[in-house]
């Protein structure tokens, strides 16, 4: 039986997890009809909490993580995507209760699976990866809403992989943008990733004591919640919207109806793991046309498998910047 290395996180009796890339069978795969030879993955945030225990995530351990995949089916039971076609996974179970992208392999169902867009590469796919598709999924409903040229858009967790695309499409779309970093060194990253405003967030959530403050921003990406989100929809413009999509900060905050009767403005939920197969084919279809992004290889770092513990810790310490590509 064909083997194939893997990038595995076992509990140990002590409630500690270690790391180890060790070989496993085919077979040990789950069900699907598409086995997909790995050519690319990406760190997320969700990827560190499932490889490290956190509540809710992964139910069983040994497992190996990754919520990202992009690579080439070697084996297909489904007409619609014949052996040889370029795929794209993110999402649905992938990585959190089956085997993840962190692997020389998968086997998923063909409804997880998405062609990879002509004009976008496998390796460009997975440095815009999950972090790239939650971006993109938020500003898709901002456009929704109004269009993105000469507003101003606050971006939070904006040194992270969601923050950092975010930045670099908006400034793309012709927006003016402020990013929200607790790294004091980063501004000249941020400002290179086309932030126009760059403000530390203990001073942002200083400086935003009222539960209605003076509007500044008329729309939002946030990936933190909590008490940033909170401050975030108190400075919104009238008929703002902010765009919801993590929560670092924590997953409580507090907030009036006030910005909301007084302001007409909008909260809207991003749900990148299981949003409909046909919005995310429009989101990859957007970054290989009028989304394209150029420099990916300036916001990424490429690592082995074997390099993954020490980024796994440095995602979960708040240390990461821009994205972790996984190179299989």
């Amino acid at each position: 039986m064909k083997k194939f290395r893997a990038f595995i996180a076992s509990k140990l009796n002590n409630g500690n997890f270690k790391y180890s890339v060790s070989e496993k069978l085919i077979s040990d795969l789950p069900e699907g009809n598409l086995l997909i030879k790995v050519k690319y993955s990406s760190l997320n945030y969700k990827d560190a909490l499932s490889a490290s225990g956190a509540f809710g995530i992964t139910k069983e351990y040994p497992h190996t993580p990754g919520i990202d995949v992009g690579g080439i089916i070697e084996k297909s039971e489904s007409s619609d995507f014949p052996a040889g076609t370029k795929v794209i996974v993110t999402g649905f179970d992938l990585g959190v209760n089956t085997c993840g992208g962190f692997a020389e392999y998968v086997r998923v169902p063909s409804e997880w699976a998405i062609k990879c867009p002509k004009k976008l590469t496998i390796k460009e796919s997975m440095m815009i990866g999950t972090a790239g598709l939650t971006a993109g999924l938020c500003i898709a409903k901002i456009e929704n809403h109004m269009q993105l040229d000469s507003m101003n858009v606050i971006v939070s967790g904006a040194t992270g992989g969601v923050g950092a695309i975010a930045i670099k499409l908006l400034n793309n779309l012709g927006a003016i943008v402020t990013g929200i970093t607790g790294k004091k060194n980063e501004e000249k990253f941020l400002k290179s990733l086309g932030c126009d405003k760059v403000i530390e967030r203990k001073l942002f959530i200083e400086s935003t004591q009222s539960p209605l403050n003076k509007g500044l921003y008329d729309a939002a990406v946030d990936v933190a919640g909590g008490k940033i989100l909170s401050c975030i929809i108190a400075c919104m413009n009238y008929n703002g919207i902010i765009t919801a999509c993590g929560n670092v900060a924590g997953p409580k905050f507090e907030t009036t109806v006030f910005p909301f009767i007084l302001r007409a403005n909008q909260l809207v939920g991003i749900d990148s793991a299981t949003s409909p197969i046909e919005f995310r084919q429009k989101i990859w279809d957007n970054f290989s046309s009028t989304w394209k992004l150029n420099d990916l290889d300036k916001i990424c770092k490429i690592v082995s498998l074997n390099e993954l513990k020490v980024e796994i810790e440095k995602i979960l310490k708040g240390e990461q910047k821009g994205r972790i590509l996984v190179k299989i």
